[in-house]
């Protein structure tokens, strides 16, 4: 495939005197510059020599000059750059986020699928059809991702590391052709009918020669669109056909074939009808509505991938702090411990502190607060939020994946890439409905051929083109990811694929009190010492027992025992506290040990009681009935110490709880806290059903009471007790403060903290189900409608074409309506 002027491995010409050779097939080869000379030498080192024998064209770039084979393998399983869309799930399980050029229908999504899956080592496939978006798992023990990008090479499409730069230039090469070849079309329609319109003008009186002159011009105007516009129907069709699958684009290039094939048969013998305006017409329409649902569906995914763009590409660094002469470099070069400047109007690059200065943040696009909140010094911020007033030096704690961003788009793409029952259920309707499409075709064409044959064509035709299962599978995934794009801006985070629709459906909402109704800060307003001269000691003895404690109230307490004393009071009593053993944490009830031979405990008073049997004294009953928290202390012997805790309720709680009872749903309050104190909550917030004093068996016997009397139960949460009880239910919600194991239970995080933002996210939810529904019954409506009124005849191919892609725009265009905020 070489000679002595062309480059052997690229095709390009040898420069005079290049003098670049490699021995190929036991014979020198001439390259054109020193770059093939690399690239050949690493082909034949790596024995893939075969490819000079059975490629069957020359590369279309230097760039695709190496087989695909040898470049992933020496880049894609390279750690360093899988560093940025590869993370490990399991001791030798790694997660890829791929993006796949190719997919256009959803038995595109179900091809790639089950081919994957069945690649030895992977464990986990999903992939959306909205977002093209993929996401991977497997064993790196068994096989590499490498192989993996080559059985989706091998099945004829192409998947990349998903990156939001990479996902819009693939956007942008997609907008580019798919322009060209409806410009293609387009001007091929156009010409084709400024000579398929004086025949029907003539209406029979035009010379046979003249009309077979302008047949001939039609077929030579209507080539370039069928070898141009409508080859990725036909190389679809042929890629499905090939690995025995029936997708969308085969009743098409079924039906726009057929037409064509009949015209050119029709030309050639100078007899029959020719349909060449009726075939690039169709190509036409079917084409904008292609192009107008991408434009619609690649707005949909921007609004997911806002969170991947919020970083900046550069940021500040004060590599000499507290010296000011900073230093510009990319973001992905900072580490932890990195001071950098922040000026106003510019992005903070990670996670952090401040340490100089005093301005505010606008985390809108993380939490969906849209007031700026006020930073001062040794304030956190967070990576992705906009410096609003004033300079900032920060100190950065995370970056790059390790940031809080970095979980919130991590936790969105995993919700993107699962698949909920709706979505499965339609899919699994439009792969057995283009299997009834095309017998319907046939049988119609078989019928007609008997009763009328020269209308026997187009009415195949027609039938082949006007359904749309497209419609059907793009109904649900598209209105999802709008959703949870829309969602995010709430400052609602859906973690889960199938909580947009449960959260809709939830009729019954459950709360826990601290952390969720209440701020979440508690504070110690009062103790009591059952003997004052221990107070060291008891404080010492508070200080063993919650130091592990993430519980905020367990935090509470050891801000208080921890200040207050001589430095000789605390050195005493934490040598006699240096023997607690056996620390062991009581799930919703508080934490027990040994010391010095006997049991202490810390936590609610009836917990402690259990030890001594002896009452609460009045005061505390009294704390109790205002509505504050008592944490007790206690041994074998009797009381401690006690402590009382306020914790202020979450400000618009109450008006978000009238908000839902308005809409006539459930709520009800279960905490560990003790009935008194959940009564007084319950009644600031006018809510009729609480309890209190539960354990987390209790907790979750009654939602699981709930459940079987037929409620969708929503509980909504924040902490280690809360866990379980998040599991269990429907659809679970976390507080964006709650501890990592509360979030990883969770269907749903709420990142601003404020309820309000929660009633509407469930009101949005709601919509988004409603639009679901709407888009489906559009899908099947159309289909039932548009099928039999083809079959009758009454619809020609290019109505059909218009009908089949007004129908996926439809769907399209209605899911957009959930990115637009309702007023009120």
């Amino acid at each position: 495939m070489g000679n002595a002027e062309n480059c052997y491995h690229c095709g390009l010409p040898v420069p005079a005197g290049g003098g670049w050779h490699v021995e190929i097939d036991n014979a020198p080869r001439a390259m054109c510059c020193a770059g093939c000379q690399a690239v050949a030498q690493a082909i034949v080192a790596n024995n893939l020599t075969d490819y000079y024998r059975h490629r069957d064209a020359l590369p279309e770039s230097q760039r695709e000059a190496m087989p695909q084979a040898l470049q992933e393998l020496g880049l894609f399983d390279h750690p360093e750059v899988q560093k940025n869309f590869v993370r490990p799930v399991g001791e030798h399980e790694r997660e890829a986020a791929l993006i796949l050029e190719g997919i256009t229908c959803a038995a595109c999504v179900w091809l790639n699928e089950a081919h994957i899956a069945r690649q030895p080592g992977v464990t986990a496939v999903d992939i959306n059809y909205a977002t093209r978006r993929a996401r991977v798992r497997w064993d790196e023990n068994v096989t590499k991702l490498s192989a993996l990008l080559e059985a989706i090479q091998a099945i004829g499409y192409r998947a990349h590391p998903y990156d939001v730069t990479r996902s819009e230039l693939l956007a942008q090469k997609e907008r580019r052709t798919a322009q060209w070849r409806l410009f293609v079309a387009g001007f091929g329609m156009m010409q084709v009918m400024m000579y398929a319109l004086p025949v029907y003008l003539a209406a029979g009186d035009m010379t046979f020669d003249i009309e077979q002159l302008m047949r001939w011009a039609s077929l030579l105007l209507t080539l370039p669109v069928m070898a141009y516009s409508s080859a990725p129907f036909f190389a679809n069709a042929w890629r499905d056909l090939r690995f025995k699958r029936v997708g969308m684009d085969v009743p098409v290039a079924l039906g726009i074939g057929s037409a064509f094939a009949a015209s050119v048969w029709a030309t050639l013998m100078a007899t029959g009808e020719v349909y060449f305006d009726s075939v690039t017409m169709f190509v036409f329409f079917l084409l904008t509505g292609r192009y107008l649902e991408m434009m619609a569906r690649q707005k949909a995914a921007r609004g997911v991938e806002e969170l991947a763009r919020a970083l900046p590409a550069f940021a500040e660094r004060l590599p000499q702090w507290p010296e000011r002469e900073g230093e510009r470099v990319a973001v992905v070069d900072l580490a932890a411990g990195d001071h950098v400047l922040v000026r106003p109007g510019e992005v903070i690059p990670g996670d952090g502190a401040v340490i100089d200065g005093a301005s505010s943040s606008d985390e809108s696009l993380l939490t969906g607060e849209s007031r700026p909140r006020a930073k001062q010094i040794g304030d956190v911020v967070i990576g992705g939020s906009v410096n609003v007033a004033s300079p900032l030096v920060v100190r950065l704690s995370s970056v790059g994946e390790a940031t809080r961003l970095a979980s919130i788009r991590r936790l969105m793409e995993q919700a993107a890439a699962e698949k909920p029952a709706l979505v499965q259920m339609a899919d699994r309707i439009a792969f057995h409905f283009v299997w009834v499409l095309l017998l319907l075709a046939a049988a119609t064409g078989l019928y007609w051929l008997n009763v009328q044959p020269d209308q026997a064509l187009w009415v195949f035709v027609a039938v082949l083109v006007v359904s749309c299962p497209c419609a059907l599978s793009l109904a649900t995934p598209t209105a999802l990811t709008v959703a949870t794009g829309a969602l995010a801006r709430e400052g609602v985070l859906v973690t889960r694929g199938h909580a947009i629709e449960t959260l809709a459906r939830a009729s019954h909402w459950i709360f826990d009190k601290t952390g969720t109704l209440t701020v979440g800060r508690p504070t110690v307003v009062d103790h009591t010492l059952a003997t004052p001269a221990d107070g060291a000691a008891s404080f010492a003895l508070v200080r063993a027992l919650e130091r592990a404690s993430e519980h905020p109230l367990g935090r509470a307490l050891l801000e208080k025992v921890g200040a207050g004393e001589t430095a000789s009071a605390a050195l005493a009593a934490n040598r006699e506290t240096a023997s607690v053993t056996g620390l062991r944490a009581v799930t919703g009830q508080g934490i027990e040990a040994q010391l010095n031979g006997g049991q202490v405990r810390i936590g609610t008073p009836a917990f402690v009681a259990e030890l001594h049997g002896l009452t609460m004294p009045p005061t505390m009953s009294g704390w109790l009935q205002a509505g504050d928290t008592v944490v007790a202390l206690g041994d074998t012997t009797g009381w401690l110490a006690w402590f009382r805790i306020a914790d202020a309720l979450r400000p618009g709680a109450a008006v978000a709880l009238g908000a839902m009872r308005a809409q006539g749903l459930k709520l009800t309050i279960l905490s560990g806290d003790a009935p008194e104190t959940v009564a007084a909550v319950a009644a600031e917030l006018g809510i009729d059903d609480f309890h209190g004093g539960m354990t987390p068996e209790g907790k979750h016997a009654y939602l699981s009471a709930m459940q079987a009397g037929g409620e969708t139960v929503a509980m909504v949460g924040d902490g280690v007790n809360d866990a379980p009880v998040l599991a269990q239910a429907h659809v679970s919600i976390a507080m964006g403060g709650g501890t990592d194991l509360a979030r990883g239970q969770a269907d749903v995080i709420l990142l601003s903290d404020d309820l309000a933002h929660l009633v509407r996210g469930a009101a949005l939810a709601r919509r988004a189900l409603s639009i679901i529904r709407q888009n489906l019954g559009w899908s099947f409506a159309y289909n039932i409608t548009a099928i039999p009124l083809a079959m009758a005849g009454w619809v020609t191919p290019w109505m059909a074409g218009i009908g089949m892609s007004a129908s996926s725009l439809l769907v399209v265009m209605n899911a957009l309506r959930l990115q637009k905020k309702r007023v009120g």
